[in-house]
């Protein structure tokens, strides 16, 4: 890990499957952990990260689905709770950056409403579809303890988890 990098933690290890404590306290440490939580993910490159995956285990989760245009849109979340879903699923192909080069298609609320504080620690609301939707679904996920392939049947779950083991194996994985 370097100074202003997380080292993010690949499957199996046992943090990923733990549930986040919500943040009491917000202050310059916890901006500073999502600054250096942001810059990891843009480094991997992904486009979301929670704190369960980088060996931290408090409410914090950051995402950008625009960045891909160059042009950066971070959102910072810290206790993030979904308030509503809609009804109309949505199906799309997830990876995750502590399953690396794994992906699967995941069902999913289309839309959802999150309640969260903001960089500045002040309530917000808002709401997310789409990519955005799986996106934020699947980092609150994290801090939950549940990964993607935990919504897979237990065949392709493990299909999965062979392929992952076998690329490590082969160092095809750094």
């Amino acid at each position: 890990m370097t100074d202003n990098l997380y080292d993010i933690i690949i499957v199996p290890d046992p943090v990923l499957k733990e549930t986040a404590t919500p943040v009491e306290n917000f202050d310059d440490g916890l901006r500073a952990q999502m600054d250096k939580m942001l810059a990891t993910m843009y480094d991997a490159p992904g486009i979301g990260l929670a704190a369960n995956q980088v060996g931290l285990l408090n409410r914090v989760l950051v995402m950008d689905v625009d960045q891909r245009d160059g042009q950066r849109k971070p959102i910072w979340m810290v206790n993030p709770e979904v308030i509503w879903t809609s009804e109309e699923p949505s199906v799309m192909e997830e990876g995750c950056l502590s399953i690396p080069g794994q992906y699967a298609e995941v069902q999913r609320p289309k839309q959802v409403r999150v309640k969260y504080l903001n960089y500045e620690g002040q309530e917000e609301e808002a709401e997310f579809e789409d990519l955005a939707s799986h996106c934020v679904q699947h980092e609150i996920d994290h801090l939950n303890g549940v990964l993607f392939i935990d919504y897979l049947s237990s065949l392709k779950r493990n299909m999965l988890l062979r392929k992952l083991q076998k690329a490590q194996k082969e160092g095809a994985l750094l």
